[in-house]
């Protein structure tokens, strides 16, 4: 079986998350494994939620392929049917062929050819297709790390979470995560007064007050950090353009106006701050009514060297004091090295399918992967964000959007990629 038919299978099993329902997708899986004569293992951690493990090899070295079966809703206005997992002129149809299950079919595929050529490994390779990345990972990643631990142990992982291929000036470059930013999510509220909506003056607008508030956050331009391989980043970036520029805080933001794609702009650019995003405003109940409460919840990452100080008093500088501010979901970045033996082998593998002319450059992610969980654990973790050359960079604007799929073409190169990475860090 080829990778895009076990992303098809899999894009037809609805993992919708909330609820999830995972399990459907793991028994897929194990069915799969055990008709290539590969026993593996079903790790349920909630109603409905399953999360599959197999292994394969023997020895010390132990390299974790690890991905997630949940996705996330689909919503309206597809072209055709989310769940129907069409294969169709070159593409994978449907909800989750980019995040997550097309690199859950990849490594799936990876692993049963390795099995089934009978390829010798100095070392175990894990494969684990987890349950709830979506929602925060407290029936996958999380609660395996904290029950079972045991399972995902491993010298380094792979995962999503790199950024996609670029063209730049004739040159292909790829981009490995070796980190990710933290959240510092909060909840501001503005108490006010309530009243007649008739004589507002007799009451104090919650809605008004909270406003103004977000009116100042808009106005917000927080401050420049350059962490070491996000400059060195930027640094062989500009070198490629034929640049003659030393990169500091000053001028990241002029560097920038050289890249054309706005999308890949703007990525870099919230890899160089803190970023403040207000996403959900409540308040208010009735037309006649003055509101006496206003709440908004605001979506913040933050860099090494940020932490919940840092955010609360950048808040105070624009909000001021009246505004009440709870930090609802704070988890630090978290990193693992750019030099090791590990980043080291995935750039090599990387060349080995793109070429040894291909460009490899350490990059972090502005959002949030199970990687976090892993590298907590003392677990390093890489994303991949690999696609076959001569990709639509259209289809990226389909991930947690309508119409996702992903390019058979691109499918095959990750599972290339995957191959000669086992091979290389195993044999």
């Amino acid at each position: 079986m080829n990778p895009e038919q076990i992303l098809s299978d899999l894009i037809r099993i609805n993992t919708v998350n909330p609820p999830g329902n995972e399990m459907e997708a793991a028994l897929y899986l194990k069915d799969l494994f055990a008709r290539a004569g590969v026993p593996g293992e079903i790790v349920e951690t909630g109603k409905g939620r399953g999360n599959f493990f197999a292994r394969t090899g023997s020895g010390s070295k132990r390299l974790l392929f690890l991905s997630h079966l949940d996705v996330v809703p689909v919503g309206e206005g597809w072209d055709f049917d989310p769940f129907s997992g069409e294969i169709r002129e070159g593409m994978v149809l449907g909800r989750g062929a980019l995040d997550c299950k097309g690199l859950v079919a990849a490594q799936a595929f990876t692993f049963l050819k390795l099995v089934r050529e009978k390829v010798p490994l100095n070392g175990t390779l894990i494969f684990a297709a987890t349950a709830d990345e979506e929602r925060g990972g407290d029936f996958g990643v999380k609660s395996l790390l904290d029950d079972v631990p045991e399972k995902l142990q491993a010298d380094f992982a792979i995962n999503e979470g790199g950024e996609e291929p670029l063209k730049l000036n004739g040159r292909t470059v790829f981009f490995i995560q070796i980190g990710e930013k933290g959240t510092a999510w909060s909840k501001l509220t503005a108490s006010g007064v309530s009243c007649h909506g008739s004589i507002p003056s007799l009451g104090d607008n919650a809605v008004v007050k909270m406003v103004r508030a977000l009116n100042n956050l808009a106005g917000c331009r927080p401050q420049v950090t350059l962490i070491p391989e996000v400059k060195y980043m930027l640094q062989e970036l500009t070198g490629i353009l034929g640049l003659n520029i030393n990169v500091d805080e000053q001028n990241v933001d002029s560097i920038l106006e050289n890249f054309k794609n706005r999308t890949f702009v703007e990525t870099l650019r919230a890899m160089t701050r803190m970023t403040i995003s207000p996403n959900v405003v409540q308040g208010g109940s009735k037309t006649n009514v003055v509101p006496d409460m206003c709440t908004a919840s605001i979506d913040i990452r933050i860099l090494p060297g940020q932490d919940k100080e840092y955010v609360l008093r950048e808040l105070r500088r624009y909000i001021g004091e009246k505004i009440n501010i709870e930090v609802t979901n704070y988890y630090p970045p978290t990193f693992s090295s750019s030099q090791s033996e590990h980043y080291r082998a995935i750039v090599e593998a990387t060349r080995d399918v793109a070429g040894t002319e291909a460009i490899c450059l350490p990059c972090i992610s502005t959002g949030a992967t199970d990687s976090r969980f892993l590298r907590e654990a003392g677990i390093p973790s890489y994303g991949i964000g690999l696609m076959a050359e001569g990709f639509d960079r259209e289809l990226l604007t389909t991930v947690h959007g309508k119409n996702e799929r992903i390019d058979v073409a691109s499918l095959h190169f990750i599972a290339f990629f995957l191959e000669r990475l086992a091979i290389k860090y195993l044999s």
